[in-house]
């Protein structure tokens, strides 16, 4: 069978890599600290040997004895006892008394009497103390070799050494300790290694540095690639990453938000909240100064700890634009049902007449039904002269006459060419304002149960702003201060609590004023001035 192409061998995961660096820095540092200490432990040893024999070898120099056995006709029968006895007594492994020429008086082997000192007396005969170390009958020593003075005259030498094959085995009995300790060091060492790399396994999830790099790579491509917001807040507010999405939606495009407090964001309190609540959201509409966003919100957990959320981010503004147009569309739609209706009815009662002869009461009734119908239209063509301004203006006196409450326009509403436009209040921003305004106060004055439910609109230019006052007499505003906020509304049912926002957000992007009041007679009064020229 032919050989198959071999698979590509995987590169070492990090946690392996890791694994095998530790590994060696630890028997690196390991054996390094075992050869400086051994080399520090034979520096002490032989300096111990040193001294241990500099001090015996001036002790047995300056014992009377010695200088005394000196003026005897035989002073090996007297020296070689006594430094036997020291010799035993202290340890070391040779006490030598010599004549200045050399000649042995005392040795541990009795047969190298009367022989020659093997290594260097100059030093001593001078007067000096000194140590070396060499090589003489008994093996290398370390040896200490001192003056002898009788009446200040040097009559013989001392010389005390230990071999340094005894000077090894004393370094060798403390080496025991030191190979212990090392092999602990080591052994633990070796098992916080593996530990350590056991957990960044699981952290890694066993991926190489180049793995690892191209996922990140893939995610940070991903991350900025998708338009919609994306957003990680850690367990203390903070937001961990910020894709570009989100920084668009959001207006943070020119300062990076990465580690920055969601609360020092500059968002609206109720988004800010939203971003690093505890709790899951879903589908939130939330309103900035200039768009609406659908915000969901997931915390994110590591066993029973929480790490933060996740937050995704929606543009639904241009959709509330497209809904709020629709909604326009939907009321004229309405209003000319309800007026097709009307005419319907009209010319019903206009036949009926000339079917039983009534001419003139026919041509009276259609005439005077024209006639009003012209006013109304002509008094708002003529206040009005933005099409799409006084197209949302009819159909909301259809829509209000059809459900009973009387639209009024002021006398003196006026509004000039030059106020509405591209360059100036865009006609969308005028029908998001107006139509939330009038519907509101339609809605307020059915259900403020006055005999007449009346609304009354004012709209004209004022000072290089576009003034618009919408008033009703029903119940009244309960909680002004809270009107703009996302979510409140005076109805029961769900889905509201979105106009008014949009009503504040047109008038913070215009760097405009809005007011809110309850009439002394009853009734809520919204008005709102919008410069012209100064969009945000």
């Amino acid at each position: 069978m032919p050989d198959q192409a071999k698979r590509p061998r995987r590169p070492w995961s990090v946690a392996r890599q890791l694994l095998v660096l530790l590994l060696v820095m630890v028997a690196v540092l390991v054996g390094a600290g075992v050869a400086l200490a051994y080399l520090e432990a034979s520096r002490a040893t032989e300096d111990s040997a040193r001294e241990e024999s500099t001090s015996v070898a001036i002790a047995v120099a300056q014992s009377p004895d010695v200088a005394e056995a000196f003026r005897s006709e035989n002073p090996s029968a007297r020296l070689q006892p006594l430094a036997e006895k020291v010799r035993a007594n202290t340890g070391v492994d040779f006490i030598t008394i010599m004549a200045p020429d050399g000649t042995r008086y005392s040795h541990p082997n009795p047969k190298q009497i009367g022989g020659k000192f093997l290594g260097n007396r100059g030093p001593a005969l001078r007067g000096q103390v000194f140590t070396e170390t060499y090589t003489g009958t008994l093996g290398p020593s370390i040896r200490a070799v001192v003056p002898v003075y009788d009446r200040a005259e040097i009559v013989g030498l001392v010389s005390v050494g230990i071999t340094l094959e005894a000077i090894t085995a004393e370094l060798n009995e403390r080496l025991w300790p030191l190979a212990l300790t090392a092999a602990a060091v080591l052994a633990v060492g070796v098992i916080g290694a593996w530990l350590l790399s056991s957990r960044l396994r699981k952290q890694t999830h066993g991926f190489g540095p180049a793995e690892l790099a191209r996922m990140f790579s893939y995610y940070e491509a991903i991350l900025h690639a998708v338009r919609e917001g994306l957003i990680l807040v850690d367990a203390d507010g903070r937001v961990g990453l910020c894709n570009d999405g989100a920084r668009t939606l959001l207006g943070l495009s020119t300062t990076p938000p990465e580690g920055t407090p969601v609360a020092e964001l500059g968002l609206p309190e109720t988004l800010a909240d939203a971003l690093t609540s505890s709790e899951p959201r879903s589908d939130e509409i939330h309103v900035t100064d200039d768009r609406v966003l659908v915000v969901s919100t997931s915390p994110v957990y590591s066993g029973n700890r929480a790490m933060g959320n996740v937050v995704t981010l929606r543009d639904h503004t241009e959709l509330e634009e497209l809904t709020g147009e629709l909604n326009t569309v939907r009321g004229f739609a309405e209003s000319l049902r309800s007026q097709a209706h009307e005419a319907a009815n009209r010319l019903h009662t206009v036949v009926s007449l000339v079917e039983l002869g009534r001419i003139e009461e026919a041509v009276k009734f259609a005439t005077a039904e024209l006639e009003i119908a012209q006013q109304l239209t002509d008094r708002v063509v003529g206040a009005v002269a933005e099409p799409v301004l006084a197209a949302l203006l009819l159909g909301k006196l259809a829509e209000a006459n059809e459900r009973g409450v009387d639209l009024v326009l002021e006398e003196d509403a006026a509004v000039d060419d030059a106020l509405i436009g591209e360059q100036a209040i865009t006609p969308r921003d005028v029908v998001t304002v107006l139509g939330n305004l009038i519907d509101n106060a339609v809605e307020a004055a059915v259900q403020g149960g006055r005999p007449r439910p009346q609304v009354r609109v004012d709209l004209r230019g004022e000072g290089g702003e576009l003034f618009m006052r919408v008033s009703d007499n029903g119940a009244g505003v309960p909680d002004t201060d809270m009107v703009f906020r996302r979510g409140w509304s005076t109805k029961s049912t769900p889905g509201h609590g979105l106009g008014l926002a949009l009503v504040g957000q047109v008038v913070r992007r215009y760097r405009g004023s809005v007011d809110v009041r309850n009439a002394d007679g009853g009734g809520a009064v919204f008005t709102v001035r919008l410069p012209v020229g100064v969009r945000a």
